[in-house]
């Protein structure tokens, strides 16, 4: 493969795992954005999305059923948490929101856990990905996983539609008001908690999509499996600047672009053409980027979070005080 069939790849690639981490990132500034919330327990939602697909994917149902039917079951859980563990402490110090949130993540754990024993179940199980999600797209010598294209497509296309909402709809616009100031908002007649329980069903939604999309990448399921897509999600929207959506759906750009890049630097001394680069160049890269490299991906991840909170501790697009949505 040449150069720049290479550098198209993983472009895509970049793209694709972007757009997921962008969906995740969302759901966490949007909440923070209006709360000043950090909620840990968005992972486990995506998790019980992936469940929830799961069953209804192993019943028998069509992905155009079961999709829907995921998505409205991930939103309903979400509203019932948002209504019984953090309204009845809202105004409360953020700490107590944040231990809140722990401890929802913690028993939507724990009782996936003891309903998969009920049912005689592992706990842990290969995850039935659809054939829509399933194989690859080759265009000539570049081969793109068919869930690369699709995490792409339904990434731009449920952002955009986020994008609109908030800058075209009454709701939306409630929603950054209530961003900006809340107290404000409510002497202004809006009506705080539709606000809150809107951002959170919006949360939820693209919370189901983006767990869907990682177990079909992961291929498989269990019940702890949300620790990661939040941290990533927690990372993306600090590096854009937390509490803000245009922050977060950059961040989680950057983020795939970032990993993306760790993963294909190293290594790439052994794949360059012959002849274009000389010798000791390409001897220089194999012993500085050696292909053992990517595996510290993450690690790396960390320092380029580091840098970016010394440098620019409000993110990319963080402003100073309460940002806007």
């Amino acid at each position: 493969m040449s150069l720049l069939y290479y550098f198209i790849q993983q472009l895509v690639n970049a793209l694709s795992i972007g757009s997921l981490y962008a969906l995740m990132a969302v759901g966490l500034a949007m909440v923070f954005g209006i709360l000043r919330l950090i909620n840990f327990a968005h992972g486990d939602m995506m998790m019980v999305a992936a469940y929830l697909a799961a069953f209804a994917l192993f019943a028998g149902l069509p992905l155009g059923l079961a999709l829907p039917l995921m998505i409205v079951g991930t939103v309903l859980i979400g509203l019932l948490i948002e209504r019984v563990a953090y309204r009845p402490i809202r105004g409360a110090p953020d700490v107590a929101a944040l231990l809140s949130s722990f401890a929802v993540g913690q028993m939507l754990q724990n009782g996936t856990l003891l309903w998969m024993r009920r049912i005689g179940r592992p706990d842990q199980i290969a995850f039935p990905a659809p054939a829509l999600l399933s194989g690859v797209f080759a265009f000539g010598p570049i081969t793109v996983p068919r869930l690369n294209v699709v995490s792409l497509v339904s990434g731009v296309v449920l952002l955009v539609l986020l994008s609109l909402f908030v800058t075209r709809t009454t709701l939306g616009l409630s929603m950054r008001a209530a961003a900006e100031d809340l107290d404000a908002a409510r002497l202004m007649g809006i009506n705080i908690n539709r606000v809150v329980a809107s951002a959170f069903a919006i949360g939820s939604g693209l919370a189901a999509v983006a767990g869907l999309l990682f177990a079909v990448q992961a291929g498989q399921i269990n019940p702890y499996m949300g620790f990661s897509p939040v941290l990533k999600a927690f990372i993306a929207a600090v590096i854009g600047g937390f509490g803000s959506i245009a922050g977060a759906v950059v961040g989680g750009y950057a983020l795939g672009t970032l990993e993306v890049l760790l993963t294909a630097l190293p290594g790439i001394g052994d794949i360059l053409p012959a002849g274009m680069v000389s010798p000791a160049t390409q001897a220089a890269l194999r012993q500085w980027l050696p292909s053992s490299l990517a595996g510290y991906r993450d690690a790396f991840v960390f320092v380029a979070l580091i840098l970016m909170l010394l440098f620019r501790p409000n993110g990319i697009l963080g402003k100073r005080g309460r940002d806007e949505m």
